[in-house]
């Protein structure tokens, strides 16, 4: 099984990241989007990271996509996941929150990395960060205050904390995130996580098969 896409990437860093908690192996190769198109169109000409080879040589894309499959065949993985219902529908919503702060944080990513200034399409940026702040301000919000979102760390956790660490790391001067107490507060305790470390979110860094705890 091989996951493909740069730790980079919140999306693909939360499949690493749920994957090596969950101890399922699998192969991690880091291909750009950009520099590597070549590479990654002959695996999936859709080019969208994550892409999952399954062992069967399916090709599956998008990182919910990949981890609702994954959770059927690998019990761990599945465990990650509130049973109660009242706990899986407030871990639906955050990671809902978590999913959509990283689409608005790529797109703004992308707006200033890939277009000159001049053709900035301000009222669309508006748009963007407007949806961006509400979700961050509604992750710190609806946060614990203490520990994770059930008793031990889920996806919705992981995916949470992938986000923020994406948006600080990529957006972070464009973003108040001191506006965020309980965020920073929850995402800088999963990054100490020997899971989190061994999957940086740096370019053309390999994850590992398995971390020590």
């Amino acid at each position: 099984m091989q996951l493909i896409g740069m730790l980079d990437s919140p999306c693909v860093r939360r499949v690493a990241v749920a994957l090596i908690v969950a101890r399922m192996p699998f192969e991690h190769r880091p291909i750009s989007l950009f520099r590597h198109i070549d590479e990654f169109s002959r695996i999936n000409p859709l080019l969208k990271a994550p892409t999952l080879v399954t062992d069967q040589g399916t090709v599956l894309m998008d990182s919910s996509v990949i981890l609702d499959y994954l959770a059927a065949v690998h019990p761990p993985l599945a465990a990650l996941n509130p049973v109660q219902p009242a706990e899986r529908l407030r871990a639906a919503r955050l990671t809902g929150l978590a999913l959509t702060v990283m689409e608005k944080a790529v797109q703004r990513y992308y707006e200033r990395a890939l277009r000159s200034p001049e053709t900035h399409n301000s009222p669309w940026i508006d748009r963007v960060m407007g949806q961006l702040d509400a979700g961050l301000s509604a992750l710190d919000a609806e946060l614990p205050e203490i520990g994770w979102m059930g008793p031990e760390l889920g996806v919705a956790d992981i995916a949470v904390a992938c986000a923020f660490g994406f948006v600080a790391t990529v957006i972070g001067d464009l973003v108040d995130l001191g506006r965020c107490p309980n965020l920073a507060e929850f995402s800088n305790r999963a990054e100490e996580l020997p899971a989190f470390r061994s999957a940086p979110p740096e370019d053309g860094v390999t994850a590992p098969l398995a971390v020590a705890d």
